[in-house]
C-alpha cells in the first residue's frame, strides 16, 4: 500500500459528508481522521459539509462549507473522485452531470430507528449498485448491505491522543463513554452494578464520561439503586481528558442497546490499556477484537455476570490486552488512510456508472 505518487496530479478527492466539525460525534472524527491520513499520503482532499462554522477552518485539507449548486458543481468537476460518507441524497446530484467515480463509506445504518427498511432507505441500497466501490466499516454493516459486496475498513482512531500513560496509576474499575442517550445503554450498566451488589457481593466504582438528555433520569436511577457514591459522571470532556481518564481505569464498558456500526470507543479503550467489555450486536465485536468480552444486547444480568468473572480474576485485563498492539495496529490515521487510498486508486481504473444509469 503506497502514496499517492504522481506529484504533477495528485488525486484530487471531493469528501462529501453533512456531518463534520464543530459538531460532535464518531461519524465527524472519523470523517477528521480519513481526511487528514489521505492528505497526508499526497492527495488533495476537500471536505463539502452542511455544517456551519464560525471560526477558521484550521485543518490539513480544504473544507468547503454550505456550498451553493453552482460551487458544488464545480467542485465535481474539479476532483477526480466523489466520495460520500454515507449515501447522501441531496449531495448526489452532480454526478448525474459530470462523470466520476462514486465511492461510499457507510457508518450509518439504512434504516428508520425502528429496524425497518423505509422508501430513502430503499433508494439508498439501490443505488449502491452503480457505486464503483462500497467500503463498510464492519463486517455487520457489509453484511447488511449484500447483495453490494463492500470491502471491509474499521474506523480509526485518534492514534496520537489515546495512548498508554505509564505514569498514571490505573487504580479504577469501571468507565463508559459516550452520549447519556437511552440508546447507548448507560442506564443497563447500572442496572448491572446493582445486581453485582445484591448477588455476587461486588462493589466496583463507575466514572461515567459524557453529557446528554437522559443525565438527570442516570442520576435518580443511580440514587434508587443506592449506587451514587459509587458512581461518578463527570459530563463532556475534551479528547485529552477523556484519554487520561482512561488511563485510570481496567475496564471500559460499552452497553448499547443499539447495533453500533462500529465502536470507536473500545478501541480508545483498549489504546489506553483498558480491556472492553461491549454489546455483541453489530459492528462493536468488531472494534473490541481480542481484547476484551461482549455479551447480548439489552441483557443486565449477562453484563453483570461477565463484569463478575472479570473483576474476579487476576490478570484478566492483562491476557485480555496481549494482541492489542497488532489489533490497534490496523486501526491508526496512516494505516486506514492507505487501504482508503488503496480503494480510491482502483475506483479511479473502473467505469463510473452512475451517469450511465441516470440516461
Amino acid at each position: 500500500m503506497g502514496e499517492w505518487f504522481d506529484r504533477h496530479h495528485p488525486m484530487k478527492i471531493l469528501h462529501y459528508s453533512p456531518a463534520f466539525p464543530p459538531s460532535v460525534g464518531g461519524l465527524e472524527t472519523t470523517v477528521t481522521n480519513i481526511a487528514t491520513g489521505l492528505s497526508a499520503l499526497g492527495c488533495e482532499v476537500t471536505v463539502v459539509t452542511t455544517t456551519p462554522n464560525d471560526e477558521p477552518d484550521r485543518y490539513p485539507f480544504r473544507v468547503v462549507r454550505r456550498p451553493g449548486w453552482r460551487e458544488l458543481l464545480t467542485l465535481a468537476r474539479e476532483h477526480d473522485i466523489f466520495f460520500q460518507a454515507n449515501v447522501s441524497l441531496r449531495g448526489l446530484w452532480p454526478l448525474l452531470f459530470v462523470r466520476r467515480p462514486w465511492v461510499v463509506s457507510h457508518h450509518s445504518w439504512y434504516t428508520r430507528v425502528s429496524g425497518r427498511i423505509g422508501k430513502r432507505d430503499r433508494l439508498k441500497r439501490w443505488l449502491l449498485r452503480y457505486a464503483t466501490a462500497s467500503i463498510a466499516v464492519s463486517q455487520a454493516m457489509a453484511d447488511d448491505l449484500r447483495p453490494v459486496r463492500s470491502t471491509v475498513i474499521g474506523n480509526p482512531y485518534c492514534d496520537d491522543i489515546f495512548r498508554q500513560h505509564p505514569d498514571i496509576l490505573r487504580t479504577k474499575d469501571l468507565v463508559a463513554v459516550g452520549r447519556l442517550v437511552s440508546d447507548k445503554g448507560f442506564f443497563l450498566l447500572l442496572e448491572a452494578l446493582a445486581i453485582l451488589e445484591r448477588e455476587e457481593g461486588l462493589t466496583p466504582r463507575l466514572t461515567l464520561i459524557g453529557e446528554g438528555p437522559e443525565r438527570s433520569r442516570l442520576t435518580a436511577q443511580a440514587e434508587a439503586l443506592g449506587l451514587s457514591k459509587r458512581v461518578e459522571i463527570t459530563g463532556s470532556l475534551s479528547h485529552e481528558e477523556i484519554a487520561l481518564r482512561l488511563a485510570e481505569h481496567r475496564f471500559l464498558v460499552a452497553p448499547s442497546l443499539y447495533h453500533e456500526p462500529f465502536g470507536l470507543v473500545a478501541l480508545e479503550g483498549i489504546a489506553c490499556g483498558c480491556a472492553v467489555i461491549g454489546s455483541a450486536g453489530g459492528g462493536l465485536p468488531d472494534a473490541i477484537g481480542p481484547c476484551g468480552r461482549t455479551f447480548p444486547n439489552g441483557d443486565s444480568r449477562a453484563l453483570a455476570m461477565v463484569l463478575a468473572e472479570l473483576l474476579r480474576s487476576d490478570g484478566a485485563r492483562e491476557r485480555l490486552l496481549d494482541h492489542a498492539a497488532v489489533h490497534l495496529a490496523s486501526h491508526t490515521r496512516e494505516y486506514v488512510a492507505r487501504r482508503y487510498l488503496d480503494t480510491l486508486t482502483n475506483a479511479l481504473g473502473r467505469d463510473h456508472r452512475l451517469a450511465e444509469a441516470s440516461s
